[in-house]
């Protein structure tokens, strides 16, 4: 199924915590999306990532706010006084990444949070090593509680392998040592169950509709191809991140027995 696609009416307020300088936009479809943007220092990577790694949660039935694609118009960000958010924004017109604004949610405190469950938090942790997501630990949680829920944000650290396309079907082998850090790890009891359940829902197909998802703008940084370039056509670039990706299911074994050994150390 395609993502929604919706059009940037208001730019409402800067969220200046983000390193990626993401935006609160109002949509023509009346709702809030939190707004990544191509023109960000991070680039079209970080926004792919961000699609591809929430879809993969959606697929896995992991609680991910609605993705969308924001169209929009670098005009809309001109009444923002800071000059580094405004540039950025000059850089950004066309479609970028936006995520469903959850109003008045928490982020994720295992201290004062109601503990998740072994099995959620078990398929969350798999998730994570699956997409080589750095981004979930006590420092850096991006999980929020709305509606007494939990909710998975902000993948665009994830599938860092994309940031160097040498050797990167032997990459996909690698256990992920950065898991034993993850901040839903000590409670992850049940990963050989969460293996068990991701495995029958992810495949070369599902994982083909999702790259396909990619807006063919952000594989290329907009940019023409050249003899330089690291692949020779999007249909190229698409291929190379379902084969990763396959290739990195194929090899589960390697990063589930990693986040067994470290959650053991948690017992």
């Amino acid at each position: 199924m395609p993502l929604k696609t919706v059009t940037a009416t208001r730019y409402v307020t800067p969220l200046r915590e983000g390193g990626s300088l993401p935006a609160v936009m109002e949509a023509n479809d009346g709702d809030l999306y939190v707004t990544k943007f191509i023109g960000a220092a991070q680039g079209p990577k970080a926004l792919i990532a961000d699609l591809v790694a929430g879809e993969i949660a959606r697929r896995l039935d992991l609680p991910v706010p609605e993705i969308v694609l924001m169209q929009f118009d670098a005009m809309l960000g001109r009444s923002e006084p800071h000059q580094e958010i405004q540039e950025m924004m000059q850089k950004s017109g066309g479609l970028n990444f936006g995520l469903q604004y959850l109003s008045g949610a928490l982020a994720y405190d295992p201290l004062q949070t109601p503990p998740v469950s072994a099995e959620l938090a078990s398929r969350i942790v798999w998730f994570d090593a699956y997409v080589t997501n750095v981004d979930r630990t006590a420092r850096n949680v991006n999980m929020l509680i709305w509606q007494d829920d939990l909710w998975l944000i902000d993948h665009g650290a994830s599938l860092y392998f994309h940031h160097s396309w040498d050797d990167y079907l032997s990459r996909s082998e690698t256990p992920f040592k950065l898991i034993k850090d993850h901040v839903l790890l000590p409670l992850a009891t049940e990963i050989e169950t969460a293996d068990t359940l991701a495995r029958q829902k992810l495949s070369e197909a599902v994982l083909q509709e999702i790259v396909d998802l990619i807006p063919a703008e952000w594989l290329d940084g907009g940019e023409a191809f050249t003899a330089q370039s690291e692949f020779a056509s999007h249909a190229d670039y698409r291929q190379a991140y379902v084969a990763y990706l396959t290739h990195r299911l194929q090899h589960a074994d390697n990063f589930v027995q990693e986040a067994q050994d470290a959650q053991a150390k948690h017992l």
